[in-house]
């Protein structure tokens, strides 16, 4: 079911909160986009286990659409905080995790097409590093001629992965061993704040939210987000949630490291020229150096020690690196090309707010 391209979102729409002890009760469940993604909510809305759902439908849904896109990210989310209302049991329902599995089998097969392949980590990880003087990605554009208003769309598009940043890929954790484990846990201690849970970077993403206008309840803005940025976080709950796919999760960890410390510099860029809160410029500021760090040992003793120890999952780490760039891609000409239409690029808009001056 669409949402009506009219309906307007503002900040002051209740949102669940966390308690003050940490837990949540997760958010409220979206609105359907399809046949699989109601079918989805229509069994969460009950207690397991499921009655039939739409296996068949499934090869005929678009792997990157939004209908499959939410549904696969529905299933998912169970593995998190799961939905307000929703009962536990559905994580390992088996009726839901064969249909997700068909699912997965369908992005997995749409990303694969979509990359060249390889079995060079090496070469992939280094092109990543390369950017023309004439590159026009959505960080470029933000920084130098993006409105509030879109840069406002762009917290909401990455709240869907920012508010739960490093979740996934702490998943890979008890499948590493020896100093790739140890490297590993060191680069998601600095994204879990370091032991201070105010420095948390979910925590500080959410400060951004708050000072930007914007509700930062967890899932807030489920509805908003459309499929090419669902897509991104589905990739990383997808490759973190299989043993097997180790190798590609540590591929799109580090290619997300290589690319934070400049994509974030160039926000802190656009943030300055806008004025915008200090809250919004502390979290790409804390990016820039951190991530800097986290690129090389990402790079030299995460994955470069995975290689050493199974030079076999290279095919998968390059899989990774070109998946999460594919992604990257699909979802940057989204935004743009709705921004030079003078449109949202979100299935709705927000309503406008000023940046707080500094």
């Amino acid at each position: 079911m669409a949402l009506n391209p009219s309906t307007r979102l503002d900040a002051t729409h209740p949102a669940p909160r966390d308690t003050p002890g940490g837990a949540s009760e997760g958010p409220r469940p979206p609105r359907p986009r399809g046949l699989l993604s109601s079918h989805v909510l229509r069994a969460l809305a009950h207690r397991p286990p499921s009655g039939p759902l739409p296996l068949r439908a499934v090869a005929l849904a678009d792997p990157l659409g939004e209908d499959l896109q939410l549904a696969l990210y529905l299933c998912y989310e169970l593995h998190y905080r799961g939905f307000a209302g929703t009962d536990p049991g559905w994580e390992w329902d088996p009726e839901l995790l064969r249909l997700r599995a068909a699912m997965e089998r369908v992005f997995d097969d749409a990303l694969r097409a979509g990359v060249a392949g390889g079995n060079d980590p090496a070469r992939d990880l280094d092109a990543l590093l390369l950017e023309t003087p004439d590159a026009d990605g959505v960080t470029h554009h933000l920084k130098r001629a993006g409105t509030w208003t879109q840069t406002r769309e762009y917290f909401v598009h990455r709240s869907v992965y920012q508010l739960k940043e490093a979740d996934p890929e702490a998943w890979v954790i008890p499948r590493l061993t020896a100093q790739v484990k140890a490297s590993l846990v060191a680069v998601e201690f600095d994204e879990f704040g370091g032991g201070r849970g105010e420095r948390v970077h979910a925590r500080l993403f959410a400060d951004l939210m708050r000072a930007a206008g914007l509700d930062p309840g967890y899932g807030r803005y489920l509805d908003a987000v459309p499929a090419v940025s669902l897509a991104s976080v589905n990739l990383l709950s997808y490759f973190g949630l299989h043993r097997s796919l180790r190798g590609a999760l540590l591929g799109t960890f580090a290619t997300a490291e290589i690319t934070s410390s400049p994509g974030s510099q160039r926000m802190v860029q656009a943030l300055d020229r806008l004025g915008a809160p200090p809250a919004c410029r502390h979290f790409y500021a804390e990016h820039i150096e951190a991530d800097a760090v986290h690129e090389q040992v990402m790079r030299h003793d995460v994955i470069g020690g995975l290689l050493t120890a199974e030079p076999a999952l290279a095919p998968d780490v390059v899989l990774g690196i070109q998946a999460a760039g594919l992604l990257q891609d699909r979802a940057a000409q989204h935004l743009l090309s709705a921004w030079r239409e003078g449109r949202s690029s979100l299935r709705y808009p927000l309503i406008g707010v000023e940046p707080q001056r500094r």
